[in-house]
């Protein structure tokens, strides 16, 4: 298998990234006109914050996606299964692809170790285009949710065409420039209106909507929730800083902070890999925790 090949999607679309994120300020301008605070908008500072993150990403993809790939393709090469590449395996890879990011999103939510790494992408208090390229700086977290596809016969190129097809479906999503699409769209697809809700620090919406493409897993699984209330976007403890290298490792630092209190093994465990809202019982909130602390994800 030729390693120097691996299909890349997302490289190419660079330039489209950035083309829209700055036709949508202005667009997002004009609407502001037209219905006052109702959108967040964008700053300077937010911006630039999140295209830091992406290009950070991309950079430690490059080493990243190598090591991934060969993964995938040392599981291909153990399993008997071969799926080949036609139309019906494209179909079926699209569905569980699928199925395999809502597992990698909704685990990354619901335990804080995987958090630390997640919480980089909610971390803006704004929701726009440039929002969906703030993206972590340790991806290794990921591998094994995509895993099993090579184990059931994908082929390795498959799998990362197929998850870059996501990722790129997800891009557009994150805008608050579009309202709500036509119901059966509502019902099948992921949307802004259910990426907001997946965005928001609201009582209501944490926990929600986990989807990729596809909004059924969340609507068969019991983590749908529309948009109703105005979403409040960010963490339920926000940052204070747009410095990419604290917003990228800052709960890990927490974590590594709260593992490192006294107390039984199975507490410090706790700290790592439970919910991140998680506290021992009886455990008080440090009597000044530092700004860059994260306690909750805000989805």
């Amino acid at each position: 298998m030729d390693m120097t090949h691996i299909p890349d999607l997302i490289t190419p679309a660079i330039p489209v990234f950035v083309i829209t994120v700055i036709a949508e300020v202005f667009w997002v301008k004009k609407l502001r006109q037209e219905r006052g605070d109702t959108i967040k908008g964008h700053t300077w500072k937010d911006t630039l914050a999140s295209l830091s993150m992406g290009l950070g990403n991309v950079a430690v993809g490059v080493f990243w996606k190598g090591v991934a790939f060969a993964g995938y393709a040392a599981l291909y090469h153990l399993t008997p299964l071969r799926l080949g590449h036609g139309l019906l395996a494209w179909v079926l890879l699209f569905f569980l692809e699928d199925l395999c990011y809502y597992a990698f999103h909704r685990v990354h939510h619901e335990s804080r170790l995987f958090w630390a790494s997640h919480v980089v992408h909610h971390s803006s208090q704004h929701y726009n285009l440039s929002t969906a390229l703030r993206q972590t700086w340790t991806p290794m977290t990921g591998w094994v949710f995509w895993a099993p596809l090579a184990l059931l016969g994908f082929s390795p190129e498959m799998i990362v065409t197929q998850q870059a097809v996501s990722l790129l479906y997800q891009y557009w999503i994150h805008t608050e420039a579009i309202d709500r699409l036509p119901r059966p769209v509502e019902w099948l697809f992921n949307t802004p209106s259910h990426h907001r809700a997946h965005h928001a620090s609201n009582a209501a919406y944490i926990d929600v909507n986990y989807a990729g493409i596809l909004i059924i897993w969340d609507r068969l699984f019991g983590t749908f929730v529309p948009e109703t209330e105005r979403p409040i976007y960010g963490l339920t403890k926000n940052l204070t800083t747009h410095n990419p290298v604290r917003i990228a490792f800052h709960e890990f630092a927490a974590i590594a902070r709260d593992a490192a209190r006294p107390g039984p093994l199975s507490q410090r465990l706790g700290y790592i890999f439970r919910n991140p809202a998680w506290k021992p019982k009886g455990a008080l909130p440090p009597e000044a925790p530092p700004p860059m602390e994260a306690a909750h994800p805000a989805p």
